[in-house]
């Protein structure tokens, strides 16, 4: 077989076997069971993360990305996985930050200004026709180009560096591992996702960075690969001084301010943000200047805005809900529910006897704080949707 997609497509029914009956329930579970046991996996305690981030995302539009081995090309497959990247990244991280570089002709592109707006970001890598890949990348001139467009945020904030990177050669104009230790001395997380193959230097750019590596053997496995960085990473340990005192205090005090909207009805006026006649918007509660979208900075005094639900919908990754625990008899519970807590779907009585591991016989998951049971689906959409389970609302 000549190329790779072709594997992917011709033998695709060997992920789904059928069980004797010719039903593909099993595998159904087997998948749901795949997903559970990755998420029983993740630490359940609370751990350190920075809710307010500031991400630049690198692509590669180097020539070696119109290789036909990820379909339809490694070119468009990018940008149609950062599309879904960026609108994710944006429900789960509201109060974040994108910028988009792009690498070709051995230099470094500014292809959108860091951003809190998913459209401005989405408008930016939408236009196919300005982002046509040519020449060699080079990883030097992008990444010298994404730390100084971090180097005034404040140390609250995490820096991060997403690079999709498809070519095996970088091009650069002097020492990249000077710019590397600029990196950690900037405390700047790289992260790469590589089409091609493992390159020494990529390697390094992320252990010594703290961020993740990962080859795509398909495009599954990209978009699976693309999607991890998503959650806010872990916070790192402080550095301390010979005295004992951090060599940089974390902000523990933050000032933000919660805007008033105006509605359609109310006098136009012009905003700061476009200097545009406008009736919606919000009102900043310091100086009163008028912007259009939040979170944003206010333009005038410097002032975060954020509305509270983005705040709090920001807050799931910091207090994850504890996973669910599969109810294997029902020998130790005798009062136990007939359906579930949260859809009322009646459950089964007789257990099955081809439960794969990590899955209820009675299809039951039980909170470990409220002892409330809930079925399969109820139990994914709450730690992957709702961030919330309804029995207890932790």
């Amino acid at each position: 077989q000549p190329y790779a997609w072709e594997a992917s497509y011709t033998r695709s029914w060997d992920t789904v076997q059928e069980d004797e009956g010719g039903s593909i329930q099993g595998a159904v579970e087997e998948l749901i069971a795949r997903g559970r046991r990755r998420r029983l996996l993740a630490p359940a305690s609370a751990i350190r993360r920075t809710i307010i981030r500031h991400l630049i995302l690198l692509l590669d539009l180097s020539s070696a990305m119109m290789d036909r081995d990820m379909r339809p090309t490694r070119f468009d497959l990018m940008l149609q996985y950062a599309r879904e990247f960026v609108t994710e990244w944006f429900d789960q991280n509201p109060l974040g930050q994108i910028g988009v570089v792009g690498m070709r002709g051995g230099i470094g592109e500014r292809v959108g200004e860091m951003t809190g707006n998913p459209q401005e970001v989405l408008k930016a890598i939408s236009e196919r026709h300005k982002l046509e890949p040519n020449g060699e990348p080079s990883l030097q001139n992008a990444i010298e180009m994404a730390r100084a467009s971090m180097s005034h945020l404040p140390t609250h904030s995490s820096r991060e560096i997403i690079i999709v990177f498809g070519s095996l050669t970088t091009c650069d104009p002097g020492n990249i591992h000077d710019t590397l230790n600029d990196c950690v001395k900037d405390r700047i997380r790289i992260s790469v996702v590589a089409l091609a193959a493992e390159m020494k230097i990529c390697r390094e750019l992320c252990d010594k960075t703290g961020g993740q590596f990962g080859v795509a053997l398909n495009e599954g496995h990209f978009k699976d690969l693309l999607f991890e960085l998503i959650p806010p990473p872990a916070q790192r340990a402080v550095a301390h001084t010979a005295g004992g005192a951090p060599a940089n205090p974390a902000a523990d005090l933050m000032l933000m301010g919660f805007p008033t909207r105006l509605p359609d009805t109310s006098p136009p006026s012009l905003c700061v943000c476009h200097s545009q006649l406008k009736s919606e918007g919000f009102l900043c509660p310091r100086c009163l200047a008028k912007v259009c979208d939040v979170p944003t900075d206010c333009d005038i005094c410097g002032l975060m805005i954020v509305s509270s639900p983005h705040l709090a919908r920001s807050y799931h990754h910091l207090f994850p809900v504890k996973p669910y625990q599969a109810v294997m008899s029902l020998d130790d519970a005798a009062s136990a529910a007939p359906s579930c807590h949260g859809c009322a779907t009646l459950f089964k009585e007789t257990p099955s006897a081809t439960a794969s591991e990590g899955m209820s016989p009675l299809g039951r998951y039980r909170c470990p704080e409220c002892q409330h049971d809930f079925c399969a689906d109820c139990d994914v959409f709450v730690h992957d949707v709702v961030h919330c389970c309804p029995g207890c609302g932790k």
